[in-house]
């Protein structure tokens, strides 16, 4: 029988022993158990440049976009991927060049039945990096990366998806269920992507009733209050699909812009006032579940806008789909309380490829060993207002009918071909809309630019798939896999 002596000596072992093991310290405010940032990246379809008022608006008004901007930092030089779509997706979950996996062409509509596949799964997503590293990962709005079941963003590293699969969809229900249910009562084989049913986490989603755009935020807001309650961080990925076309807006949305005469400019503006509306309801959500000031939010479009549909990317030339600088410098900022400097805009160049690694940076999370990566980890550059690739390049390539149009950007300077015309080289930071041609100047400069650029087309893989499938004759016929003379430099 123990003594009273040893009983005594045992407990206070025993909460020694507990306290060491299981420590509770008490959270501060706004602290939860897991420290590390939760993550929401917000991409909007087609934005222009210049279509926000962080980035010189005068007619479109975007107030919760511009707090964040301002309260953060905007990058006058960001960059994506790529001019379209699909190919930008895919090098923002990859951390890769799209045209390196054969990624290069959109996806084609009723991907699933003409194609059967989706970005390579030998590539892990960054939501997979992060679902790893023990965030709680949700993805609202646009795929557009895979339409079979193992391409699936659940399949992708996604906890929770809902949202559509395809590259597009019209934004009132009354009118895409109504023109689904009809072409399904036909019998018809292959119906228009735009007009299927809405999915969450493969479900369908039955008498849908809000217009898109708000539907996509009102599910973020509910995937954030629901993640909140959890002690680990959460990573989400809202893919608004406007102002993609179909141009189509509230009219309440759109009375707000009365004073624009142009009706397709008009309704894009309503189209992003309604993104700009669902993002203060995100941010209302992040401060009352005690997350706002231990959350990144990362801003960004998945291309230039489309100036044939109401979008504006002043002072940029050309837009969607272009290698000149409207094509693919895009509104983009960081905000983070607390940790990010207010006010700041960063113009050194800013590349969506460096999310990724960017992301397992400030997230603590383990990037695989195997994994390729070409982007960079830019977070203390941000903080210190330094170029994080000064003398490297950022490349963007566009393949079009039997030729291809090529930019290369390197400090100031950008190297430019585009319709088969000879390079030309402008110093971008005292010229932006790409009119003074200085290869003359410079031809030393511009070799080494198109040489790197050579180089680097040395990466790419052969297209998985065509959008539109007659590229693929194209492609074979004109032997666009090697390059031809987009390399050949004439100097004027």
């Amino acid at each position: 029988m123990l003594s009273p002596k040893h009983i005594l000596f045992a407990l206070i072992s025993l909460a020694i022993f507990s306290c060491k093991e299981n420590p509770k310290p008490a959270l501060a405010k706004n602290q939860t158990a897991d420290d590390r940032p939760n993550i929401i990246l917000i991409v909007t379809d087609d934005l222009g440049y210049s279509d926000v008022g962080f980035n010189g608006s005068k007619d479109i008004i975007t107030p919760n976009l511009d707090e964040l901007a301002h309260n953060g930092a905007i990058f006058s030089s960001g960059y994506a991927a790529h001019p379209f779509c699909g190919p930008s997706r895919a090098a923002l979950m990859t951390g890769r060049y799209p045209h390196t996996i054969g990624s290069q062409f959109n996806l084609p509509a009723n991907s699933e039945v003409k194609v059967g596949k989706g970005i390579s799964l030998e590539e892990t997503f960054m939501s997979t990096m992060l679902q790893d590293a023990g965030y709680s990962t949700g993805a609202v709005g646009k795929w557009h990366l895979g339409a079979v079941p193992s391409y699936h963003p659940n399949e992708r590293g996604f906890d929770d998806f809902y949202g559509f699969l395809a590259g597009g969809h019209k934004y009132f229900p009354e009118e895409y269920t109504a023109k689904y249910e009809a072409q399904k009562a036909e019998g018809r084989a292959l119906i228009f992507d735009y007009l299927k049913p809405l999915e969450h986490n493969g479900k369908t989603i039955e008498n849908p009733t809000e217009y898109l755009t708000d539907e996509l935020s009102r599910k973020a807001v509910d995937f954030v209050t629901h993640a909140s309650t959890k002690e680990n961080p959460f990573f989400l990925y809202l893919a608004y699909n406007a102002p993609h076309v179909p141009l189509e807006a509230k009219e309440e949305d759109m009375q707000k812009f009365a004073h624009i005469k142009d009706k397709d400019r008009r309704t894009y503006a309503g189209m992003v006032y309604a993104v700009d509306r669902g993002i203060g309801d995100l941010v209302a959500a992040l401060k009352a579940t005690r997350q706002y000031e231990n959350t990144l939010l990362v801003f960004m479009s998945d291309n230039g806008g489309k100036l044939s549909k109401g979008a504006t990317n002043y002072p940029l030339r050309e837009g969607k789909g272009s290698t000149c600088e409207g094509g693919y410098r895009v509104p983009m900022f960081f905000h983070w309380p607390e940790k990010i400097k207010t006010g700041k805009t960063f113009s050194h160049p800013i590349s969506a490829l460096d999310f990724y690694p960017t992301f397992a940076h400030v997230a603590h999370a383990e990037i695989p060993n195997s994994k390729t990566l070409n982007g960079k980890n830019i977070w203390e550059a941000v903080a210190t207002d330094k170029d994080p690739r000064k003398d490297e390049m950022v490349f963007v390539l566009r393949h079009r009918e039997g030729y291809s149009d090529v930019g290369v950007r390197q400090n100031q300077w950008k190297a430019l071909k585009t319709n088969q015309n000879k390079w030309a080289l402008y110093d971008i930071d005292a010229d932006m809309g790409e009119t003074n041609d200085l290869s003359a100047q410079h031809p030393e400069r511009l070799k080494k630019m198109v040489a790197a650029a050579e180089k680097w087309s040395k990466t790419h893989t052969e297209p998985q798939w065509f959008d539109p499938e007659e590229l693929r004759i194209d492609w074979n016929e004109k032997q666009m896999g090697e390059f031809g003379s987009t390399f050949k430099l004439e100097m004027k």
